[in-house]
Formats: structure tokens, sequence, C-alpha cells
């Protein structure tokens, strides 16, 4: 089994910056890799950042040139660094995992931002 944490959520102001954390504990060797999904009020749960394979990532759309997701292997952390946030990245951050078998997969509790002026 996985467990992931997820921390740095919280309010800011349109504009601001804030940095999220993801901790992976347990089974470390059965992840293949890990990403950032967000849910908003009201809206299915969509993908932020991923990485691919490697350091290579993919972002939605919406979030490209303003989030970077990057890893830290020595700490099993994953981050998400969201620059000049707007009002509609609110929602509920959750960190993913692939597993390395089909099927295989994790969550975190998810952890909430809030962007409002």
């Amino acid at each position: 089994q996985v467990r992931l944490v997820e921390s740095g959520g919280g309010l800011v102001h349109p504009g601001e910056s804030l940095r999220l954390s993801c901790v992976a504990s347990g089974s470390i060797r059965t992840i293949h890799a890990m990403g950032w999904y967000r849910q908003a009020p009201g809206s299915q749960r969509e993908l932020v950042a991923a990485f691919t394979s490697g350091t290579e990532a993919t972002y939605a759309h919406s979030v490209k040139d303003r989030f970077t997701i990057s890893s830290d292997n020595t700490k099993n952390t994953v981050y998400l660094q969201m620059n000049s946030l707007k009002i509609e990245d609110t929602a509920v951050y959750y960190c993913h995992a692939d597993g390395i078998y089909v099927g295989m997969e994790y969550w975190g509790e998810g952890t909430l931002v809030t962007v409002s002026s």
C-alpha cells in the first residue's frame, strides 16, 4: 500500500503563489508516476499536472506556464508550484500515484486551495 499526504493549501488572492507538497510513504517501489488533480465545486476531478516518464510532465492547458510539477526523490515528495493563481484555480487538489501494475493507483485526501479577492 501507498499513502499520499498533501499539504500547502490555503487562501490566497489572485496573482499570488502557493506550493503544494505530497509525501508518499509505504510501498514506494510500486509507484510508477505521480501527479496532481483538482476538483472544483460542482465539477469533475481533472488532471492538473503529472509526470509521464522520467522528468517529462504534462499539464492541463489552463495551468500551463503558471504551474510547475517537480519532485525530490530523496524525500519521496512531489511538489506543485502554482504561480499567478486565478479565482478559477479554486479547488481541492489531490495527489495521485499510478502503480506499476495495471489498475493500481492511489489518492491522497486532498488539500483545499481557495483563490479569492
